[in-house]
């Protein structure tokens, strides 16, 4: 393991019986990154995860947290651990203070520490006027916070979340990935979601995973160039609005041009190109040169919604 890699997984490879639910998975997160494992249902996120917090062995390949081997060194290893499942396990009957006593107890933590630790929680957690509500009583966005708490109560080096938005409203959902995004830097975090909006907001990188196999793995935007073959941009010209389309379509390398809109004297245009040199001097030139004013130009990546289903439909694959 790198010295900055807190996990690092190698040909990770999970079967049920004959079929392999993850084949070959390859990928490290670095200390203080928050990873997007992103992936349609039935792609094998949750069997990843299962395999990263020691819930269920590897068929073959290793996985590594903190250093330690997953299987090799279980118990070492998820003592670094924080993890919130997709159903979170809690009991209702019990208020938070009391669950939060328990799990640190479990966790051998010292009675002190669990105090501490508790009331610390309960602040960065947003729960300070249910600390002493039964969770039978909270709802579904204050139970995942309540969870959220639970894997991070023992200061893990690293959170593994699976679907930790789904269900919830979406005033929690938003509130819930700020405190997501705020945990990131102290803790290493590997965000498993099927829902492209929460890596957008959240992450910093993204693993695509799709049918059991690694598809993708950078920045979105990264990921977006290296898809798209044509360059796009769009530039908001002051200038009538004829001319002004025809003579960015005269500019080398453009290859296609439309109007979008316009308002007081202004349009916005999108233009799709070849990849090759930079269009972007030769179209302010164009602009420029005709006495119209260039009032804004820039570079339009592919959405994480493009890249998503270009990697992962028939057609795209």
């Amino acid at each position: 393991m790198t010295t900055e890699s807190m996990i690092e997984v190698d040909g990770l490879t999970k079967y049920y019986g004959d079929f392999p639910a993850v084949s070959g998975l390859t990928f490290s997160v670095r200390k203080g990154e928050i990873l997007g494992f992103l992936g349609p249902n039935g792609a094998g996120k949750s069997t990843t995860m299962r395999v990263l917090t020691g819930y269920m062995p590897p068929s073959s390949g290793t996985a590594r947290i903190a250093g330690y081997d997953i299987v090799g060194d279980s118990l070492k290893a998820r003592q670094h651990i924080g993890y919130l499942p997709e159903n979170v396990p809690l009991y209702t009957e019990m208020t938070i203070r009391e669950y939060l006593s328990f799990m640190g107890k479990i966790r051998g933590m010292s009675n002190e520490r669990i105090v501490s630790r508790t009331n610390d929680v309960i602040q960065i957690c947003h729960l300070e006027d249910y600390r002493d509500t039964l969770i039978g009583k909270l709802s579904k966005g204050f139970r995942q916070r309540t969870g959220i708490a639970q894997a991070v109560l023992h200061e893990p080096d690293v959170l593994i979340m699976d679907e930790p938005t789904i269900g919830i409203d979406p005033i929690q959902i938003v509130e819930t990935r700020q405190l997501i995004k705020d945990l990131g830097g102290e803790h290493t975090l590997i965000i498993s979601t099927h829902i492209l909006p929460e890596v957008s907001m959240i992450c910093e990188r993204v693993v695509i995973i799709h049918e059991g196999e690694i598809v993708a793995e950078d920045t979105p935007k990264n990921l977006g160039d290296r898809l798209e073959g044509t360059e796009r941009l769009t530039m908001e010209v002051r200038g009538p609005i004829k001319e002004v389309t025809k003579a960015i379509r005269n500019v080398k390398g453009v290859q296609d041009v439309s109007f979008a809109n316009g308002e007081s004297g202004s349009g916005l245009y999108n233009i799709i190109g070849k990849r090759e040199g930079d269009m972007r001097v030769d179209l302010a030139k164009a602009v420029v040169d005709n006495g119209w004013g260039l009032l804004r130009m820039e570079a339009v990546t592919l959405s994480l919604e493009e890249i998503f289903l270009r990697l992962t439909t028939a057609e795209g694959s």
